[in-house]
């Protein structure tokens, strides 16, 4: 999603660093891009200028113009307003969910029709239930067609309970649901509500209706990542009506200029709360700004890629394939599990460009096309138990039939083999050095 606005910033503070000592009026060009870039970016233009002065004046009063790396210094400066920017870090109190002392704790989405909060509301019940906390989720969207029905079907996916009247008063549901969830001793209570524009008046009052009955601990904005600009001024007009305590951002994962997520904290003040990565219901995540900032610098996301992996594998798993490599007893078979590990973190490249160092150094228009991963599995897919533990026996009218059988060119089997050889050659190497993989 950031792309473009980080190629970008990248270009501009690479020529910063290729001048040496600088000048006031190199600082002053370069902040003129910053902000340029900030609005090509779908950044609101009081957030830009906003943001550009803070840098501004931080980067006067760091002598920037003395220092011995001014274009360092002043990455470092961009780098902290950035995450000032995007909100308080997810470890703070108020970027965290809040919770009733007395259960049920109720948590009410609100947003645009088609942002996503029936599907975020299933999303948001998986993850806390993962985290022990069994959720009743609540159908008040009464006008979308087919609403209830797809909370239903998400309850069944997550093994959670769905309250609904049907098409009955949204803000008698809301009540009767509560204390439903009381008696059925659950500890929170996930809101859908139905999709309005803010300046719907009848629909808005429904809401504080609602509001009003429910006396949640979250209303949390469920905002498309993809409508730029337009999503401050919705979580403007939200913010005005109900005193929104958060926001999820949705399709995140998109390839939009992603303006919101720079603009929505400081337009309402509201944290970004969590994030939506994709299509599964595992697909949501807590907001790092520190992450995202960096990331957006080129400067990587070594937390996030850890986190990644973490997820696949368990200490055992790890300290397997640790000894494989050590003892250089890896085989195709191992280089195909690992592969398809990979593959459920995401897309190859994007986690190239979680490596620290590496997003910069990377072509601009680098890309590791999927179907060359592909390939790969369906090449070693082909082989049998025996070839794929010991590559020494693929002859050539073995790579023959192993290339018929995966729709590939014998020339794709041999660099697939001779590849694989490179790296078993190098893990020899690190064989006599104990190191720990993640």
């Amino acid at each position: 999603m950031f792309d473009q606005l980080s190629d970008r910033l990248g270009s501009i503070f690479e020529r910063l660093s290729g001048r040496g000592r600088i000048s006031e009026n190199d600082v002053n060009e370069a902040l003129r891009e910053v902000r340029v870039a900030l609005l090509e970016a779908d950044v609101s233009l009081a957030t830009a200028k906003a943001f550009v002065s803070r840098v501004k004046e931080r980067a006067i009063g760091a002598n920037v113009l003395e220092s011995l790396t001014p274009a360092q210094t002043i990455l470092t400066i961009v780098h902290a307003e950035l995450v000032e920017l995007l909100g308080p870090p997810s470890s703070s109190p108020e970027a965290r969910l809040r919770f009733a002392d007395a259960p049920p704790s109720v948590i009410l989405l609100v947003g645009l029709q088609g942002s996503g909060k029936t599907t975020h509301a299933g999303k948001l019940a998986l993850r806390l239930k993962e985290g022990g906390r069994r959720c009743l989720l609540v159908a008040a969207d009464v006008y979308r067609a087919a609403a209830i029905d797809q909370l239903q079907t998400l309850g069944k996916q997550v093994d959670l309970p769905v309250f609904e009247r049907g098409t009955a008063d949204p803000v008698r549901t809301v009540r009767e649901s509560i204390v439903e969830a009381r008696r059925l001793g659950l500890s929170t209570v996930i809101v859908d509500t139905a999709g309005r524009l803010q300046i719907d008046e009848a629909l808005m009052d429904e809401l504080e209706r609602i509001k009003e009955v429910a006396k949640p601990q979250e209303i949390l904005l469920v905002a498309d990542a993809m409508t730029g600009q337009e999503a401050t001024n919705v979580a403007k007009g939200f913010h005005e009506r109900l005193g929104i305590t958060g926001v999820i951002l949705t399709k995140m994962d998109g390839d939009t200029r992603g303006g919101a997520a720079l603009s929505i904290h400081s337009v309402t003040g509201a944290p970004v709360k969590f994030i939506g990565v994709g299509e599964k219901l595992s697909a949501l995540e807590p907001f790092h700004p520190d992450r995202l900032a960096s990331r957006i610098l080129g400067m990587g996301d070594a937390l996030t890629l850890i986190e990644k992996t973490r997820s696949l594998y368990s200490e055992d798993q790890a300290r397997s394939l640790e000894e494989k490599i050590r003892k250089s007893s890896f085989t195709l078979d191992d280089f195909l599990d690992q592969m398809r590990q990979v593959r459920k973190l995401g897309s190859m490249t994007d986690l190239l460009k979680m490596v620290p160092g590496l997003s910069r150094a990377l072509p601009k228009d680098f890309e590791i096309p999927e179907r060359e991963v592909a390939k790969v599995e369906a090449i070693i897919s082909s082989m049998t138990r025996g070839e794929r533990r010991n590559p020494d026996l693929l002859n050539g009218s073995r790579r023959k039939r192993i290339a018929r059988g995966s729709g590939t060119q014998v020339s794709d089997v041999n660099r697939l083999v001779k590849q694989f050889e490179q790296a078993r050659q190098m893990t020899k190497h690190l064989g006599g050095k104990k190191r720990k993989f993640i």
